[in-house]
């Protein structure tokens, strides 16, 4: 068995997920990259090597249950055990930024964001279950979004109104309810779950607009891919701070 703590991270060739993964590889974690191009995901891997990470980059398109079971077979064969599963792969609607989009909303959009943002997580969690409870101190961080929060987005003054985008913004809520029943799911085998909330980070998907780096964008979901066996499960993120669901 390996020693070295191992971490999947979907959505990993850019972005946010690139940048969890290269911040856990510096944390002395042997990283897997999953990306829905085997190529995006071998490159995204082979910048990591260059700086003296363990990384591994595989073919995963959540959506699609043979290269989730794949997926797990990999890390099986490579490892025998996964320490860390951050569920970081998203989607959103191209207008999501320009308008509210609610009542309007098309099955089609619907099924294109849900599929990705709740049931590929929900159902990748489940393949590699078996492996995280391998774990000495599982670890799976859903990435959610403040604008997947029911409180604020219920508030009279809410900092998130300009913000309301019904098919996403359902599917990260979806994606917090999912966080709370895993864990207590869980508890028995010491997995801890929780949602990080990134924050805006300047992503493809959060625009050149958007508040944070994307550096700041990682820390939440490294910060909770770490805990020790006192850290919190069950509970919403960002920057240390909970967020009320």
């Amino acid at each position: 068995m390996i020693n070295k703590k191992i971490a999947l991270v979907t959505g990993a060739n850019r972005g946010i997920g690139f940048e969890t993964a290269k911040q856990l590889g510096e944390q002395n974690v042997i990283v897997v990259l999953a990306a829905r191009k085997l190529a995006d995901a071998e490159q995204a891997a082979a910048k990591l090597k260059l700086l003296g990470i363990d990384a591994h980059g595989i073919q995963l398109d959540i959506t699609r249950e043979s290269e989730r079971l794949a997926a797990a077979q990999t890390i099986e064969d490579l490892f025998g055990k996964l320490d860390i599963l951050i569920n970081n792969a998203g989607v959103a609607p191209k207008d999501m930024l320009k308008k509210s989009v609610n009542i309007q909303t098309t099955p089609e959009d619907f099924d294109w964001v849900f599929k990705t943002n709740f049931f590929g997580a929900v159902h990748l969690t489940s393949a590699l279950l078996p492996l995280l409870k391998k774990s000495d101190s599982g670890r799976i961080v859903n990435l959610s979004s403040g604008v997947g929060s029911l409180s604020i987005q219920s508030m009279a003054d809410s900092p998130l109104a300009a913000f309301r985008t019904l098919s996403y913004n359902a599917s990260k809520a979806s994606l917090n309810m999912f966080t709370i029943l895993l864990a207590e799911e869980l508890k028995e085998f010491g997995i801890k779950v929780n949602s990080a909330h990134p924050g805006w980070v300047k992503t493809e998907m959060g625009s050149a607009d958007a508040q944070l780096e994307i550096a700041e964008g990682a820390k939440t979901s490294v910060e909770l891919a770490l805990i020790d066996d006192e850290g919190p499960s069950g509970k919403f993120y960002h920057l240390g701070e909970v967020i009320s669901w």
